[in-house]
């Protein structure tokens, strides 16, 4: 009679912020576990201020100096992708899965895009380079913004 087995569960997000931090050496603070239960809860592409408004809410005496160090970590640690922008602003999502965005040039808001990462691979690189990760970011103006061009 085969043995039964375990359900196989997904770590809960500070599960996953505990491992990765230790994983790289680093300390789970309720600073950082807040930025990243408010990343993992609004997949809105937030900037640093953003996050820094509302994790205020929930730790009152944070600085926006911890909320971007937060973030940083976060980065550091492969639970978060910073979305730079060529204008030196950048926003972060908690979603680490490989797709790409669709950001409007006018309000500023950024979508998630499914991506076929495997047509992406495949598509024609030098020969001999190997792909390890794909950044694609659509840039237009949204149903909203447009109508207003």
């Amino acid at each position: 009679m085969p043995m039964p087995t375990a359900p196989i569960s997904t770590p809960t997000p500070e599960e996953a912020l505990r491992r990765a931090l230790e994983a790289h050496g680093q300390r789970y603070t309720e600073q950082r576990a807040a930025v990243y239960r408010y990343l993992c809860a609004h997949p809105t592409h937030p900037s640093a201020d953003e996050v820094f408004l509302a994790v205020r809410r929930e730790i009152p005496d944070i600085s926006l100096a911890t909320v971007y160090k937060a973030l940083e970590t976060l980065v550091q640690v492969g639970l978060v992708r910073k979305l730079p922008y060529a204008d030196g602003s950048a926003r972060f999502d908690a979603r680490t899965d490989e797709h790409a965005h669709a950001r409007c040039r006018r309000c500023g808001r950024v979508w998630d895009v499914p991506l076929d990462v495997g047509r992406l691979r495949a598509a024609q690189v030098p020969e001999g380079f190997e792909v390890e990760a794909v950044h694609l970011e659509l840039v237009g103006f949204c149903p909203g913004c447009s109508s207003a061009v």
